[in-house]
């Protein structure tokens, strides 16, 4: 097939996958010979859609990393294929193709996919994967999704049915997890019709809620031990300590993001919706006044050493706006999405110069337990989470971020 054939075929479905998943068509107005059009809102001089472009272009042009079935990679690489749906440049989707469907032989088989370590951290490039076989309809795509999902059926499981985040993190679940492993579970379940699957999709969100939620504060704890013996865990509920931004916003990008796949008359949708709802009316709660973006350990922002953090930041903008869009939300959180971006794009984004562009302020990683590289027990305390190293341009900051200016741009469509 040649290049310009198969662009076209990708645009007629990219125009399908906007209308069946979280994709949308940007509203064309045909009014009659005389026509008015509304001011576009701006950011800082630019609408949402045009940082979006901004910061993928910058992303691209400085990506260097060598190919690996990265949950970062895949996100960034989603981002633009996104993007690429409502702002159509060829090298989104070259991108995408190069960053992870280099790894995809001919088989299906997934270079560097290991699927003995069980990771739920593994299975978010499947999102990219699916995504790129709806677009190209070649098989090795279809069979690297399937051998992800087939991860899945052995999976270890706590006493109660929930997957554990990691083989090496016996018994325990993390909000990351879910954005993780079980978005692609349901997204898979839709495109091949194993309807039974969303019974146990639905269990993961109902867990990480029952085990992780704190009334007092509104928000989710990082992470959980089933079996209450992980030194940063409380030996009486098995919480880790702090509510970690990010976390945060993993769980609420998964709560958003797993409505698009999952079916609208099955009894546990309006849960999930609830469940959106309650976390997302915490998350409002604990935005900073002044700037509109969130704190990296989100309810001590006042405390010495505490920070404002990109990619939560991000996250929960995306989540926002999706919600309002999606109409799981009041339009009232329209103005905390919008306040958000605002306050990313004048306090984190910096100008390179030459057309390039930087996210700041990033948390580089965090974990709970296992080995950490800078020496700093990962115990889940304040102490920890101020300890991790602060970068620009982290890509689960900037993946989050363009997908919140696509979201922001039809906000601002629509009304």
């Amino acid at each position: 097939m040649n290049e310009e054939c198969r662009m076209k075929k990708w645009r007629t479905t990219a125009q399908f996958l906007f209308l069946h998943s979280s994709f949308f068509i940007l509203p064309l107005l045909l009014i009659s010979c005389t026509t008015v059009f509304a001011p576009q809102q701006t950011f800082s001089g630019a609408t949402p859609l045009e940082w979006s472009q901004r910061l993928a272009d910058s992303e691209m042009a400085r990506f260097h990393s060598t190919p690996k079935l990265d949950y970062a990679v895949g996100l960034f690489s989603l981002s633009l294929l996104k993007l690429d749906a409502v702002a159509p440049d060829a090298r989104y989707l070259k991108f995408s193709e190069s960053a992870v469907g280099s790894l995809v032989l001919p088989d299906g088989k997934i270079q560097t996919y290991n699927p003995a370590e069980f990771q739920l951290d593994s299975l978010n490039p499947g999102k990219t994967i699916l995504a790129l076989w709806q677009i190209t309809h070649e098989d090795r795509y279809k069979n690297a999704a399937t051998i992800l999902r087939a991860q899945l059926d052995t999976q270890p499981r706590t006493f109660d049915g929930g997957f554990w985040h990691k083989q090496r993190y016996t018994n325990q679940m993390w909000l990351d997890g879910i954005y993780m492993g079980d978005v692609f579970y349901a997204e898979y379940a839709k495109l091949s019709g194993e309807t039974n699957s969303f019974d146990d999709v639905a269990k993961q969100f109902r867990l990480i809620d029952e085990h992780t939620y704190d009334t007092n504060t509104g928000l989710n704890y990082h992470g959980w031990d089933a079996a209450k013996i992980q030194p940063w865990a409380n030996p009486v509920t098995g919480r880790s300590s702090n509510f970690w931004g990010r976390a945060i916003g993993w769980y609420a990008m998964a709560l958003v993001d797993v409505l698009d796949y999952f079916p609208t008359n099955h009894p546990a949708r309006p849960q999930i919706i609830a469940t959106f709802q309650k976390l997302c009316s915490g998350v409002v709660r604990w935005q900073d006044p002044q700037t509109g973006l969130w704190w990296q350990v989100m309810d001590q922002g006042a405390r010495k050493g505490n920070y404002l953090e990109a990619t939560a930041s991000s996250m929960f903008v995306y989540a926002l706006a999706k919600g309002v869009n999606r109409g799981y939300l009041p339009r009232a959180d329209a103005a905390a999405a919008e306040k958000g971006f605002d306050g990313i794009v004048k306090n984190l984004i910096k100008d390179d110069g030459g057309g390039k562009w930087s996210l700041t302020q990033c948390c580089s990683v965090a974990g709970l337990g296992g080995s950490p590289g800078n020496g700093k027990m990962r115990d889940g305390s304040f102490d920890y989470y101020m300890s991790e190293p602060v970068v620009k341009n982290d890509l689960k900051g900037v993946g989050p971020f363009i997908l919140a200016g696509i979201e922001l741009q039809q906000l601002a469509n629509n009304q």
